[in-house]
């Protein structure tokens, strides 16, 4: 089992993940564009590297959990203006690990630079939400070769409950995408019952308590529905986060020939939300969209 591990990208989901890995017995070095959250990784037994470079030259396996396609191409493999990336410092046999959600195709093309130092890459991405990451219950879609990722495993079962191994490179970026399709058009069915069920003078949570059992479930039915019914928009998924994986599910299809209809139009729609109320608000605002469309709010005429 590899014991040093390297992690890059400290925000909502990275940071728990890295307190699992430390609680896990791992030894972990951190680096984050904003050193406060490196430093708050440190309170809680982590080293600080300086640069993906060194993370990665002090780790047997270097994980990456950033934003974007961009950003992990600045991570791994440099861009102008990066701070010195993984590539630069990485140790030939050693493995990256990417749970980043990004392009499938530019994660191939980060898997062949990598090969040619001797670095196998595994695309990881993850999903749970924030709540997964602190529990360590994460979903994490694997792509890549079945060695590296039984090297891994223990370092995985660390911050996830279940690792589905998907394909080779870039096959867990696609079920990625694919659960991301499913997520949004699960929120837009949501957004529709709960309007068709306030505009007909029914309570939408005692809705939601009678369908969440059935073939109607969802998590987005269990989790979010209420939150809409309590007009609380808080992110758990930010909508631009939600807009940026649709990007890429519509661009791969679009690679495809594949037409996407309902994610095509769950995405113009939340394109709307963003407008109204920014990218940082909950995915389940997208009924925000609906309600502007309709003039019916839902939730305003339920018992208070």
């Amino acid at each position: 089992m590899a014991d040093s591990v390297g992690f890059i990208g400290l925000g909502i989901m990275g940071a728990p993940m890295v307190r699992n890995l430390l609680a896990a017995g791992f030894e972990v070095t951190v680096w984050n564009r904003t050193r406060a959250k490196s430093e708050e990784a440190a309170t809680h037994g982590a080293s600080i590297g300086e640069s993906p470079a060194d993370v990665a030259a002090r780790s047997d396996v270097t994980i990456t959990c950033v934003t974007a396609t961009d950003d992990v191409e600045a991570m791994l493999v440099g861009t102008d203006g990066a701070p010195p990336p993984v590539i630069e410092g990485v140790r030939s046999g050693s493995v990256v690990i990417d749970m980043s959600t990004i392009s499938p195709a530019a994660t191939r093309d980060f898997g062949v630079q990598l090969a040619e130092r001797g670095v196998q890459l595994l695309d990881a991405p993850i999903s749970g939400g924030e709540q997964g990451a602190i529990g360590g219950t994460l979903s994490i879609m694997v792509g890549g070769e079945s060695e590296p990722l039984e090297r891994v495993r223990p370092i995985l079962e660390a911050m996830g409950a279940q690792i589905t191994h998907c394909g080779p490179s870039g096959a867990g970026q696609t079920v990625k995408l694919c659960n991301q399709i499913a997520v949004c058009i699960n929120n837009f069915a949501m957004a529709e019952a709960l309007l068709f069920c306030e505009a007909s003078g029914v309570d939408p949570s005692t809705m939601l308590e009678a369908i969440s059992a059935g073939a109607a479930g969802s998590w987005q039915i269990s989790n979010l529905g209420p939150k809409v019914v309590a007009r609380d928009f808080a992110p758990g998924f930010k909508v631009g986060l939600q807009q940026k994986d649709l990007r890429l599910a519509l661009e791969a299809a679009d690679q495809l020939r594949l037409p996407l209809t309902g994610t095509s139009m769950v995405h113009q729609l939340l394109a709307a939300v963003e407008r109204t109320s920014g990218p940082d608000v909950g995915t389940q605002a997208l009924v925000n969209a609906l309600e502007a469309m309709t003039g019916i709010e839902v939730g305003s005429s339920s018992p208070s």
